[in-house]
């Protein structure tokens, strides 16, 4: 596997032109493929109006000139990879010896809204106070104010970070758990976007194949995105579980620069996780309450979904023997380094 670093001269020659590009589904269809394949409740109040479709083109992409006046040099961000993600895989505390142990990696692709950054930090701390996965989550995430603290969500970096969880797992036992939020589109396809850094995007018929190079067994894959149900079909087996925010051909709801969290985040992980440890129950908890909230506003239901295989529903059940919940985490959106708020860059 490659590093960042040594396709730096490529990146560089790129950044230079890439300030034409500004509209997501241009990034998608120009994108070179990796590899052969192309309990208490929370405090949050339930939102009242959607922001839209998670589908729609991201209006806060970022553009060369409106990269964040304090932040280090598109260049220097793809320099400082390889150390921000050795400080992140330093923080992985080794297993727990004589239980089934949960480790976590949440990627936050869309560098353009703040959204997806809030969920991937409520994700961490959730699950590192409430659900007995202190110092086993490794967070990748895009966004103005985490250049210089998180390591980037990438394809390059979600294989380390796969590589760095495998090493302290016990493979035959211990169970992986792969948290994406982001926008998606109707093909399929995850935006990785941290304009004018060209990052290449990871669609359905990828994962697979992103997975199959790492020796996990047991697999949880939460995939928050429009058009997520397409993952489904490519990632379904008898250790493995897959949610999703919607199924494959209809938008999920909740981004934008006037949200928080997602829809399904908000449903999902805080109000649904804070009351169960059970991702099953807490799946038809979150398929409810948003079920609710669309048909309140009118929209066509999202309709999210679920597969879900023996093995790992055994598993999770043995996992969940092995620790009590904790209390449970308010949500708070992710602070704003003074550094970033500066910046016209970062949304309100």
């Amino acid at each position: 596997m490659k590093r960042l670093a040594l396709i730096l001269l490529p990146i560089v020659a790129f950044v230079a032109g890439a300030a034409a590009t500004t509209a997501w589904h241009a990034a998608l269809h120009s994108a070179t493929a990796h590899g052969p394949s192309s309990g208490g409740a929370a405090t949050f109040a339930a939102p009242a109006t959607p922001a839209g479709p998670e589908d729609a083109a991201p209006g806060g992409l970022l553009s060369e000139a409106d990269w964040p006046q304090n932040a280090p040099t598109p260049e220097q961000v793809i320099y400082d990879q390889t150390e921000l993600l050795d400080s992140e895989i330093a923080t992985l505390k080794p297993r727990t010896p004589g239980k089934v142990n949960l480790y976590a990696i949440a990627f936050a692709g869309d560098g353009g809204e703040n959204v997806f950054r809030n969920e991937a930090e409520y994700f961490d701390k959730l699950f590192s106070r409430r659900l007995g996965a202190q110092g086993h989550v490794i967070v990748l995430e895009n966004n103005p104010a985490s250049l210089t603290s998180r390591p980037l969500a990438t394809w390059t970096n979600l294989e380390d970070a796969l590589d760095a969880v495998a090493a302290k797992m016990n493979l035959d036992q211990d169970i992986l758990l792969l948290y994406f939020t982001t926008h998606g589109s109707e093909d399929h396809t995850l935006l990785v976007d941290m304009d004018p850094l060209p990052l290449d995007q990871i669609g359905a018929s990828d994962l697979p194949g992103i997975l199959a190079e790492h020796p996990f067994k047991y697999k949880v894959i939460i995939v928050n995105a429009c058009y997520s149900g397409g993952f489904i079909a490519p990632l379904r087996g008898h250790d493995t579980m897959i949610i999703t925010s919607a199924r494959s051909d209809r938008s999920s709801f909740g981004c934008g620069e006037q949200s928080e969290l997602t829809w399904f985040g908000h449903a999902f992980l805080v109000d649904a996780l804070n009351k169960t440890d059970d991702f099953q129950e807490a799946f038809q908890m979150a398929r409810s309450e948003i079920a609710r909230w669309e048909q309140r506003d009118g929209y066509q239901p999202s309709d999210p979904q679920i597969s879900s295989g023996p093995g790992i529903l055994a598993q999770l059940d043995r996992w969940r023997e092995g620790f009590t919940p904790g209390p449970a985490v308010g949500f708070a959106p992710a602070a704003v380094p003074p550094a970033s708020a500066s910046s016209s860059s970062v949304k309100p």
